[in-house]
């Protein structure tokens, strides 16, 4: 249950960190660097994601469950 927060979490955040990317875009008119940053870290972010939905499928932690019938 707690892998599912986890991921979640970092769901959460890497919407939070687009919207700030697009907050910042708006506002700043394209003259600081902190949209940059902002989608820096939302790419981090999903390679992290990505990178720990991998290891909890190789360790056993998360289970897929296809919508194919099986």
């Amino acid at each position: 249950m707690i892998t599912k927060i986890i991921v979640v979490l970092f769901l959460f955040a890497i919407i939070g960190s687009l919207f700030s990317g697009l907050f910042f875009l708006m506002k700043d008119k394209g003259t600081s660097e902190r949209t940059v940053k902002a989608l820096t870290v939302r790419v981090s972010l999903s390679v992290l994601l990505f990178i720990l939905l991998m290891i909890g499928f190789a360790t056993g932690l998360l289970q897929p469950h296809g919508i194919t019938p099986g």
